[in-house]
């Protein structure tokens, strides 16, 4: 049986959950929240609360294989809706996301000394070090998710990037990390005997950590079912309805995207959806300028999708970047970069287009082809639709089902914590 941690809970980790429950390999899923949508309170919060709430639901699973340790993702939560930011500080906040991280981490390293069933546990960056050094000890499997990118390769293109574009540097999050925290990083690999990655482009950036003795998989995450109508457009409409998703962050490539749609003026109608990252001068100018939507629940994101001709993601380091098939699932393609999942399953000039990273020209040279010839538009919009087809939650499931059953019979050999990395 396996333990399986995660704070906060998200697609993938859901669905995760529904294969290891449903192979009747879970024993118990640690997090901080965890919500029933049939809770008398959900009728009488505010809607936004309700909101986030929903989020923390995991319906696939049994109400006693979940723990939770709320407190303080509680206390994050209201401290980030009263905007009281000394307590959500990066890494030092008393309500951070890391103290959050880390108080999950250690009640879980505490739980694993009281079961014996466990012969494998699972959790993700910046929350395993106290559970999966307590596990190592005990001679159980220790599963490690990197869900974006080795921190090393992360710093050195976001620090090329805050000099190229010293304006944006701000919405750069992850750059002032302490060098304790990337210690823990470091030792959270060396701790693995299984790493698990969602794309090739995050099992290269590991090249940089050195020599690592767990075995890595990759993972790919899966595409939604449900589809919305898209809308009849009159193809002498000249204008291209253009649609970002994701966090308002240059480690998107926002600015990018910004200065490519200034270039092509009038002819682009771009809806940007998503939150701040930070507060940012260039980013302000371009909210005003351009339609915003901060925040949509999952089916409001995939039916705004569907209401526009093309997406462009034109991110600099991504672990996956799961909106790309969302955006395809719709029949929306992608322009985006090598730098996310793309190049694993998309086919460039089929069904989107891969440009390189920070190319303006290149992202404006997409943009205007689709513009010009709708009938290209419109077969790659088909295409989208049969590729994400092809790349289900349910291949996802039974991968990671796979996966788990193989570190589980592997076994563990040695029962000593072995040496962190070098930082």
């Amino acid at each position: 049986m396996i333990l399986f941690s995660h704070p906060t809970g998200n697609a993938n980790v859901r669905e995760a959950l529904r294969a290891l429950s449903d192979e009747g390999l879970l024993s118990e899923f640690w997090t901080s929240i965890y919500w029933r949508r049939e809770h008398p309170l959900n009728n009488v919060l505010p809607q936004s609360v309700r909101r986030e709430l929903n989020r923390r639901g995991f319906p696939h699973l049994r109400r006693h294989q979940v723990q939770c340790d709320p407190w303080l993702e509680v206390g994050r939560l209201m401290a980030r809706h009263l905007r009281l930011s000394s307590l959500i500080r990066h890494e030092v906040g008393r309500f951070s996301i890391d103290a959050v991280y880390r108080r999950l981490d250690k009640s879980v390293a505490a739980r694993l000394a009281e079961i014996e069933d466990i012969s494998a546990i699972y959790a993700y960056e910046d929350g395993a070090l106290a559970s999966f050094r307590a596990a190592r000890k005990l001679g159980i499997q220790t599963i490690y998710e990197l869900p974006i990118g080795y921190w090393r390769s992360y710093r050195e293109l976001m620090e090329d990037e805050a000099s190229l574009n010293p304006e944006w540097a701000v919405t750069l999050q992850g750059r002032g990390d302490s060098n304790e925290k990337l210690r823990c990083k470091d030792e959270e690999l060396a701790l693995a005997t299984d790493i698990v990655v969602a794309s090739r482009f995050v099992r290269g950036t590991l090249l940089k950590a050195g020599c690592l003795e767990a075995a890595i998989t990759i993972l790919p995450y899966g595409s939604p079912t449900k589809t919305f109508a898209r809308r009849a457009r009159n193809p002498r409409d000249g204008s291209l309805k253009v649609l970002f998703v994701g966090a308002l962050s240059q480690r998107k490539g926002l600015s990018y995207l910004l200065q490519a749609v200034k270039r092509l003026g009038p002819k682009i109608d771009l809806t940007l959806v998503g939150h701040r990252a930070a507060e940012c001068r260039a980013l302000d100018q371009a909210l005003q300028v351009h339609r915003w939507i901060p925040s949509l629940s999952h089916d409001a994101v995939l039916e705004e999708m569907s209401r526009h001709d093309v997406m462009v993601f034109p991110s600099l380091f991504e672990g996956f970047g799961l909106v790309i098939l969302e955006a395809m699932s719709q029949g929306v393609p992608v322009i985006t970069t090598p730098n996310t999942a793309a190049p694993d399953f998309l086919s460039d000039g089929v069904d989107g287009f891969i440009v390189p990273i920070r190319d303006v020209e290149a992202i404006v040279e997409k943009l205007e082809l689709l513009m010009l010839d709708r009938d290209c538009l419109a077969a790659m919009s088909q295409a989208a639709v049969r590729k994400a087809s092809l790349c289900s939650w349910e291949q996802y499931r039974h991968r990671v089902a796979n996966t788990v059953r193989q570190a589980m019979t592997k076994g563990s050999q040695n029962s000593t914590v072995p040496e962190p990395l070098a930082s």
